[in-house]
């Protein structure tokens, strides 16, 4: 089960989930941006850990370049959504923030289909319709 793609998924929809819950509360007396950078830090120091106790670290230099690229623009993009998710966090509700947010399954899609050249089939498009209709029933009704 733990060798499974989907198991991982699963899992990481429902720490996302806490995430948000977790978030809400602890922004409501603190500035979005403070928040995200605490969030960051506690992030850093459990990846770190895991690296350390899993024997996983290896040198800088056997990543090659374009990989180094990529991780970075990916860190880049992930620290402009957070800084922006905590914001829309202090300023929304969780409850209608959280599926705006999961907006990103359909920008997945749209971005894996036109830079990756990945396909998807009629059902799965189907599907990526269906959670943007969700997402904006949800956060704007």
């Amino acid at each position: 089960m733990t060798q499974s793609w989907q198991f991982w998924a699963l899992l990481s929809a429902s720490f996302a989930a806490l995430t948000a819950i977790f978030a809400k509360i602890g922004v409501g007396s603190v500035n979005s941006d403070l928040a995200t950078l605490v969030r960051t830090g506690v992030i850093l120091l459990v990846a770190a850990g895991i690296v350390a106790v899993t024997g996983q670290w290896q040198r800088p230099t056997e990543i090659s370049g374009r990989a180094w690229l990529f991780l970075t623009l990916s860190g880049v993009a992930t620290g402009a959504s957070w800084l922006a998710y905590f914001r829309a966090l202090k300023l929304g509700d969780a409850a209608r923030v959280a599926p705006l947010d999961k907006l990103s399954i359909v920008l997945v899609a749209l971005f894996g289909v036109l830079f990756l050249g990945e396909k998807l089939s009629l059902v799965n498009w189907l599907g990526v319709g269906l959670i943007a209709a969700g997402a904006l029933l949800l956060a704007v009704f």
